[in-house]
């Protein structure tokens, strides 16, 4: 029997979190090192194991993001996969070094928006199949819209 089930991702509007896939219980620790290093960042990590004990494991300098990563994690319950929260940092400041950890499968989603994780289930676990990130397109930006973008990229430092 085969089960789709949408699950929604609980977390405070303006944070960013970071979705993957992963298939070693290493990930914990290799995520951490790689976190750790952004000067500035408050993060909280959960990995769920899918073989062995099955457990959440979880890691980070920001005890209530850790929370909310091992509530969310729990949540979720699809084995293998991985959800960090962010405060103080863009998942763009670390998203490469995440994807470049050898553990890491797949990166799902990075975003600070409204999410929905799409999930599989049969009597063998849940996986993740995809990520339901945000609101439709409400059109095709025009000039206005671009000196918006441009001007917001430059005010938050990613452009010159």
């Amino acid at each position: 029997m085969l089960e789709f089930k949408t699950v929604k991702i609980d977390k405070p509007d303006d944070l960013n979190f970071i979705l993957g896939q992963s298939h070693f219980i290493k990930t914990v620790e290799d995520l951490y090192e790689v976190l750790v290093n952004v000067p500035g960042i408050k993060f909280g990590l959960a990995f769920s194991e899918a073989s062995g004990a099955c457990k959440i494991r979880s890691e980070g300098n920001d005890l209530s993001l850790k929370e909310l990563a091992c509530k969310n994690c729990l949540e979720l319950a699809c084995g293998h996969s991985f959800i960090i929260f962010l405060k103080d940092a863009y998942p763009i400041n670390v998203l490469n070094a995440i994807k470049n950890i050898p553990e890491v499968c797949n990166i799902f989603c990075a975003t600070a928006n409204s999410a929905e994780v799409v999930i599989a289930e049969t009597k063998n676990g849940r996986g993740i199949l995809g990520v339901i990130d945000g609101a439709r397109p409400k059109g095709i930006e025009g000039a206005e819209d671009i000196t918006w973008r441009k001007g917001l990229l430059r005010s938050i430092g990613y452009k010159l």
